[in-house]
């Protein structure tokens, strides 16, 4: 089969490119190895979204080899051992079909990182390629197309926020979702389950790639979406890639695919992973391989949670009691903190899951196990008289040398292609700011009354926020991708997802990598028509 282009993955890199190509008039494959789900498909079952993962890879088919750092050593060990999965969701519209939608810009100074708060030891931080100016129409174009609310249906706990953080003079700002209130075209508003985030959306409210921009793009017929379709590797001929191959999800039926352009979007991990198994004579050490800058400075996100009990008392007084509706506030008064760059506070109640709120009650403060009247009751408790507010903690996880990703030679998967191999180190930087921010968040929990207050700021990553591997610059000695994020050393292939950014900053990615694919399409758009 051959197309005008070809990419590879489904979820916030590849929409904005496949739905900007189609509507243009070019004939567009999107290749994903995951099931075509529609939002009737979706549920609110805690067992399979969140506990037996039904929209991943099973870890005994396809998994990953982690390196960490125990003992004075860097030792090695599978998350098919270790059950830890780094899946985020391997269905069409990849895991933005389960994200919460939080979407903050990046700020002016985080494309500046380098030149405004200087270097720090051990850390590889560049400043972006382009400017802040430059990438700010993209992130209206998310705005538009995708559907982003920045109003909010209110909920007592907004009203109690403002008021609190008001009184402490810091700003309580409403959190920007990519969820939408009423009705757009297909996509009917949000109807408040109250199960968002790990869950797909039922009602087509939030802006997953799938629903808000491949769904739309079928309609104009010059899409073609190809599920449970495998990219084994890129094969390629005097610098350019001439066609793919890839397998059915038996592993059993070999396509191979051809296109004038080819995108690779399959996540920061298995991006890079697909480009270093794409070996030849021409490229030895993998696609976009030739200054070995291929997986370096992977980033996650630094930060981690502090959440806090609002017992009765509190939440009958202000009638938090109310159930559905979204928290929607965030804090950003400490983005800069003692002179260094800090990150922001999202609120949110404790996830609705049942099962997990219910197993967390099955131990005493001794750490003893309950059952029966004494599990009964402290049961009624969790559900009746309190609720957990979260304050998730976002700050930047700074570049650095112990943070990459490579192949593992000696693990395959299923259909017998190496497994990436992924060095987490964190930089202590990240866990500084993160500490020094969640004391100012135990602060603001206990002004607003809460008790039983919990911190983890750890260095271990959230798999979920994958971002790096492939970054974009001016220079092909210290970067994969040239500033329209087009591999360097390879005419017509581009990278769109998260692993083009050079640092993170201290919001979720997932804003930010809709704006770059949107234009990232441009670049696309203009290099076809010259063809």
């Amino acid at each position: 089969m051959q197309f005008d282009l070809c990419i590879i993955g489904s979820g916030a890199g590849a929409g904005p490119i496949a739905y900007e190509l189609s509507k243009n008039g070019f004939k567009v494959a999107v290749l994903e190895k995951g099931n075509f789900l529609q939002k009737e498909d979706f549920s609110k079952d805690e067992l399979a979204y969140c506990r037996r993962s039904v929209v991943t890879p099973s870890l005994d088919d396809e998994f990953h080899t982690i390196e960490e750092f125990k003992a004075g050593k860097w030792e090695s060990y599978t998350t098919k051992d270790a059950k830890w999965d780094f899946w985020n969701g391997n269905i069409v519209g990849g895991a933005s079909n389960f994200m919460s939608g939080f979407f903050h810009k990046l700020e002016k100074n985080d494309f500046k990182l380098k030149s405004i708060y200087g270097e720090i030891n051990g850390a590889n931080i560049e400043d972006w390629c382009i400017s802040y100016e430059e990438f700010l129409p993209y992130y209206q174009k998310v705005d538009d197309i995708v559907g982003v609310t920045k109003n909010t249906t209110e909920h007592p706990i907004n009203a109690f926020l403002d008021e609190k953080a008001k009184e402490l003079n810091l700003n309580s700002q409403i959190t920007p979702r990519a969820i939408l209130k009423d009705k757009k075209g297909d996509r009917d508003g949000c109807y408040y389950s109250n199960f968002c985030g790990s869950y797909g959306c039922s009602s087509g409210a939030k802006g997953s790639s799938r629903e808000a921009l491949l769904n739309p793009a079928l309609k104009t017929g010059n899409l073609t979406i190809l599920p449970n379709t495998y990219v084994k590797r890129l094969n390629t001929n005097k610098g350019e890639v001439t066609s793919l191959v890839a397998y059915d999800k038996d592993n059993k039926t070999t396509k191979t695919i051809e296109a004038k352009i080819f995108v690779v979007a399959c996540g920061s991990i298995e991006s890079c992973r697909l480009l270093f198994n794409s070996t030849s004579n021409e490229y030895p050490n993998g696609i976009g391989n030739s200054t070995n800058q291929l997986g370096k400075n992977l980033l996650f996100s630094g930060g981690g949670i502090v959440s806090g009990e609002l017992n009765s008392n509190i939440l009958e007084k202000n009638k938090l009691f109310a159930e559905g509706y979204f928290v929607n506030r965030a804090i950003k008064d400490w983005y800069k903190i003692d002179k260094q760059k800090g990150g922001i506070v999202e609120f949110l109640f404790e996830h609705a899951n049942p099962i997990k709120k219910a197993i967390s009650q099955k131990f005493d403060k001794n750490g003893k196990l309950v059952w029966g009247e004494e599990f009964y009751k402290k049961l009624n408790t969790k559900f009746t008289t309190t609720k957990r507010l979260d304050c998730e903690i976002f700050n930047d996880w700074l570049p650095h040398d112990d943070c990459f990703v490579s192949i593992d030679q000696n693990n395959q998967d299923k259909y017998g292609v190496n497994v990436a191999k992924i060095r987490i180190g964190s930089h202590p930087q990240n866990e500084l700011i993160g500490n020094k921010i969640a004391q100012k968040t135990v602060s603001f929990l206990k002004y607003l009354g809460a008790k039983d207050i919990e911190t983890n700021i750890t260095p271990y990553p959230p798999q979920n926020l994958q971002a790096g591997g492939c970054r974009f610059g001016s220079d092909p000695e210290t970067s994969v991708l040239n500033k329209n994020c087009k591999v360097w050393d390879t005419k017509n292939l581009y990278v769109s997802d998260g692993s083009f950014m050079p640092t993170g900053g201290s919001v979720p990615y997932t804003y930010t990598i809709y704006a770059n694919s949107f234009r990232v399409a441009d670049a696309i758009i203009a290099e076809l028509k010259q063809s």
